[in-house]
């Protein structure tokens, strides 16, 4: 679990970037490294990216810290 953490680290800021890429400029990088954002890479790399969040969101919260705590040591 040691390594997994700092790799979902990772795909949170390439989810980050692609998202804040998007608002601003509606360009998906994503989807232009990978040749569209259907292809089978694209989704790849955007199911990790969601598994990456849930995964960081549980062990944030599954620490027994209270959802104000952890906004607050953010």
């Amino acid at each position: 679990m040691a390594a997994v953490k700092p790799l979902a680290f990772i795909l949170l800021i390439v989810g980050g970037v692609n998202w804040g890429l998007w608002g601003v400029a509606q360009f998906d990088l994503v989807a232009t490294i990978f040749g569209g954002n259907t292809t089978m890479l694209a989704r790849v790399v955007y199911s990790l990216v969601g598994l990456a969040a849930i995964l960081l969101a549980v062990t944030k919260f599954s620490t027994g810290t209270n959802l104000r705590g952890a906004i607050a040591s953010s």
